[in-house]
């Protein structure tokens, strides 16, 4: 895959990896997906790696602080927005990917730093659910495959307007519809 960058909302194609989070940030905190499972970096030695088979249920993305009661797995709070917006809070702040994990039970939050660019609440909303339905498909493991979420990617890349209602579950299968059994 080379050096080649390509983003969607904080999910980011650094060196033939998949991030969340500003990785190119001097002390940063951000998400890497591995073939084996997830590993938070926090500008010092690598935290525990979290295999895809610990995670359950879903994962869920929060940019800024977010409104509680959402019906979604994505939401952009107030500082989320501001820190895309030019001026004193762009880059600033950052978000979480939440997750449930099994053996032992336990809720998690991986925090990241944001990218300075925009995120389009659309990628966000998208992103959570491609990582539900994966998650709940039983096929998390596909996460830390690049080559299959650079597709699954380049798929929601498409969708340009904003779901509403019950549609990003209704996005997010139609563009996965095809994906190759594990």
């Amino acid at each position: 895959m080379g050096d080649t960058r390509r983003t969607y909302g904080p999910l980011e194609l650094v060196q033939g990896h998949w991030v969340v989070g500003d990785s190119q940030r001097p002390d940063g905190r951000w998400v890497e997906f591995r073939a084996e499972g997830m590993v938070r970096h926090a500008g010092g030695p690598e935290e525990q790696l979290i295999p895809w088979s610990r995670v359950m249920l879903g994962m869920t993305v929060q940019i800024g602080h977010g409104t509680k009661g959402s019906a979604y797995q994505g939401e952009l709070g107030l500082t989320g927005i501001l820190g895309g917006l030019p001026g004193p809070f762009k880059g600033r702040g950052g978000g979480h990917l939440g997750m449930t994990l099994r053996h032992p039970y336990e809720d998690r939050k991986l925090t990241f730093d944001r990218h300075a660019r925009w995120y389009r609440p659309t990628h966000i909303l998208l992103l959570a659910e491609l990582m539900t339905q994966t998650v709940a498909a039983g096929d998390a493991h596909r996460l830390g495959d690049a080559d299959w979420l650079e597709r699954a990617v380049g798929r929601l890349e498409l969708v340009t307007s904003w779901p509403i209602g019950s549609q990003p579950a209704a996005v997010v299968e139609a563009a996965l519809k095809d994906r190759p059994t594990p």
